[in-house]
């Protein structure tokens, strides 16, 4: 886990620098902009730092210090040399945090950064507020139909390493996935897929009674990837949590309602 403490460059470009550092065995990518109580921006899977760009925006007009992230596999970062799960990617984040040396963050994650954000809240005390938009970390209730489909699967797979062997049957499986999946899955090198295949069923509720941090959570009541279903379990576990929901906004609730998003969190962030 060593941190790579020369490992940086940075750019001037609309005063926001580009920097490199060695987390948690790999090295990431980030941008740090503006001045003020620091804000970690945490973008959701198969993004990057321009994804939360308006969000930047906002924070940087609120009077924070934002430091926007690409996590491992995604952006300018380099992809992890084994399967991580939620655990390695908040490493990530407390070693950005002592690289930098920030006190009392504020964290806001959408999707999969929600994931990051939660887990490292429930642990640490210093956090100043969380925002969590579209989180994940709320494991869906499965269907029966859908454990028929699990199992069903995996007797194919069982047959297949049988009669054509375990590598072929690795390939085939991959392509299948690719034409199946979704767009994320398809994108994703075989790493990145398995890493996907980790995250997604892990379920972070046991960790959100703890989080004591001010959290808002901000959803679209459209978004059918983590469902307004989940956005109420977070606000019901979460101690003191609030919940803001817009209709006619899907799973980037942020670009889809930008003008009350961006009221929301302008507010959140002004109320020291």
């Amino acid at each position: 886990m060593a941190m790579n403490m020369s490992d940086q460059s940075s750019g001037s470009a609309a005063m926001t620098a580009d920097r490199f550092a060695t987390l948690n065995g790999v090295r990431v990518h980030y941008t740090v902009a503006g001045e003020g109580h620091p804000i970690i921006l945490m973008h959701g899977w198969g993004c990057n730092t321009t994804t939360l760009a308006s969000v930047e925006r906002t924070a940087l007009a609120a009077g924070c210090k934002v430091y926007n992230i690409d996590f491992p596999g995604f952006g300018l970062s380099a992809e992890p040399a084994e399967v991580w799960g939620v655990e390695e990617y908040t490493r990530v984040l407390e070693e950005l945090i002592a690289h930098e040396g920030i006190s009392r963050p504020m964290l806001l994650g959408h999707s999969f950064g929600g994931r990051v954000a939660i887990l490292y809240s429930s642990r640490h005390d210093d956090v100043g507020k969380l925002i969590l938009v579209d989180a994940a970390g709320v494991k869906p209730r499965r269907t029966l139909t859908y454990y028929r489909k699990v199992y069903s699967f995996k007797m194919m797979k069982w047959l297949m390493y049988f009669f054509i062997g375990r590598e072929n049957t690795r390939m085939r499986l991959d392509r299948m996935r690719a034409r199946r999946g979704s767009a994320d899955y398809a994108a994703a090198s075989p790493r990145m897929r398995a890493i996907l295949s980790k995250v997604v069923n892990e379920d972070l509720c046991k960790a959100m009674p703890a989080i004591k941090a001010p959290t808002l959570l901000i959803w679209g009541e459209n978004d059918t990837a983590t469902p307004m279903e989940q956005a109420r379990t977070m606000a019901k576990l979460i101690p003191g949590a609030g919940l803001v929901s817009f209709p006619n906004a899907g799973h980037y609730s942020f670009l889809d309602a930008q003008p009350q998003f961006t009221s929301v969190l302008t507010n959140f962030l002004a109320d020291r």
